[in-house]
């Protein structure tokens, strides 16, 4: 199912004046995704409607719904241009994960590792205790090496080696 966001109204919008402006973006696209695999919106239309600069869409956008998220993103420039966000169903594509895996940078932050590791869990490849797991060996903590780049490489070597392997998995299914 695919939904064009055009002129949208959501409810809840305004109840989420407490919060962060970037979070209550993508709250609302997120609630969009709810009832669609696929939306394709104007920049220019959700920045008036959250009273933003189109910038703060482009960072919403690009920090809360790329591949580690989950999410495969599309964009069109000029006049007739959009962003389409499509959520992606990792389990039954190993190509997919494939993406997620090759999106990864060669210095992962934990908040990236956490994003991944979401993803997983809300797409039902890894159970709640799995993904516990995992972001603890992940964690700060657990890789502290006195080296923050070396920490952060070692964890996107870690979030590699397991996206092949779910990978490889996904494929013998």
């Amino acid at each position: 199912m695919r939904l064009i966001i055009m002129s949208i109204l959501v409810k809840g919008v305004k109840d989420m004046a407490d919060s962060n402006m970037s979070d209550n973006i993508e709250a609302y696209l997120k609630q969009i995704l709810q009832q669609a695999n696929e939306i394709e919106i104007r920049r220019a239309e959700i920045a008036r409607r959250f009273n933003v600069v189109p910038s703060q869409i482009n960072y919403v956008i690009k920090t809360r719904f790329g591949a580690e998220n989950g999410y495969l993103v599309e964009s069109k420039r000029g006049g007739g241009g959009y962003i389409r966000i499509v959520k992606m169903a990792l389990r039954t594509e190993p190509d997919l994960i494939e993406e997620m895996r090759q999106s990864l940078p060669e210095i992962v932050s934990f908040r990236t590792a956490t994003a991944v590791i979401s993803s997983l869990y809300r797409e039902q490849i890894l159970t709640r205790r799995e993904g516990e797991l995992l972001l603890t060996m992940l964690s700060k903590e657990a890789l502290a090496v006195g080296d923050a780049t070396i920490q952060g490489r070692i964890r996107a070597r870690l979030l590699q080696q397991l996206l092949n392997r779910l990978r490889f998995e996904s494929e013998r299914d």
